[in-house]
């Protein structure tokens, strides 16, 4: 025990020196952030000096140069959270998986005896499953956020037809609609159209690209239809069955999720009755193969 308490000390005794020293450190930045802040991949709350955990994982970030899959960085502006605050939780989770097993595998060293290398292998492991544990958290949320988009833009599609019908424009009426709600699909929207006002260009492009940055292809769709404002084509009812086509669609895909559930629950409700009638099948046949 004496050897698993002076290995964990002088482990904690190091990692604080070299914080300490990684403090007096001038970060630097990185070029990646900056090519993506300017093409639009990187959105105003990462750039935030935002409090709390969100510190910490700026500070992870820029003295590790810790980077973030484009994949990840998708997941993370459908539910709304920052990169800084998800590489905190990695860098708590990865922590937390190295102290916890180092303490619980000391302690059961200390009572049964075991090797010094088991509470190293725990520990290990521990840290890694903490790192990836909100990778793992996030990616089990992304066809529920996915859904939950997907029926946020129809309704900002119906709100889109009702400012067209109020004889607005197709830039004034997504900004207009844009600015009906506040969850994270509504604020992504408003940052592509702003994005574009600044940039003194059409916002149909613009939303085109967010699109397929978040994997929604009826936003792609609906920039499609509303680029015929730009040709003077009549706008309102191309759009309404535009919507009705995906509010279609995305009823069914439900109808066939729900039927898939369906599907599912029946197959465990079978499980039951297979194994009550084995209660009265196996006696017999017991009987049958001693006799």
């Amino acid at each position: 025990m004496s050897t698993v308490v002076a290995t964990l000390t002088g482990a904690l005794l190091m990692a604080g020196f070299w914080a300490l020293a990684l403090i007096r450190v001038a970060p630097h930045p990185r070029l990646d952030d900056a090519f993506d802040l300017l093409d639009g991949r990187r959105t105003l709350v990462e750039e935030a000096d935002e409090p709390g955990v969100a510190r910490l994982g700026a500070w992870v970030r820029g003295r590790w140069g810790l980077a973030v899959a484009d994949d990840t960085r998708r997941r993370l502006r459908m539910v709304g959270t920052s990169v800084d605050r998800h590489v905190a939780h990695k860098a708590i989770g990865a922590l937390l998986g190295l102290i916890l097993p180092a303490l619980v595998g000391g302690w059961f060293s200390w009572l049964t005896g075991l090797p010094v290398a088991i509470p190293l292998v725990m520990t290990a492991v521990g840290s890694l499953l903490g790192f990836i544990t909100p990778d793992l958290l996030l990616r089990q949320r992304d066809a529920a956020v996915t859904e939950d988009a997907t029926e946020a833009l129809l309704t900002f599609f119906d709100l889109v037809t009702l400012e067209r019908l109020a004889n607005q424009s197709g830039s004034q009426a997504l900004r207009a609609a844009a600015a009906a709600s506040d969850v994270t699909v509504f604020l992504a929207i408003r940052g592509a159209l702003e994005r574009a006002r600044l940039e003194q260009r059409a916002p149909y492009a613009e939303l085109q690209r967010l699109g397929h940055d978040l994997e929604l292809p009826a936003l792609v769709d609906v920039a499609d239809v509303m680029r015929l404002d730009e040709s003077g084509a009549a706008l309102s009812s191309a759009l309404r069955a535009r919507v009705k086509e995906l509010r279609d669609a995305h009823l069914t895909a439900m109808k066939i999720a729900a039927a898939e559930v369906s599907e599912r629950m029946g197959v465990l409700m079978v499980i039951p009755s297979l194994l009550f009638g084995l209660l009265f099948l196996i006696p017999p046949l017991l009987r049958l193969i001693s006799g």
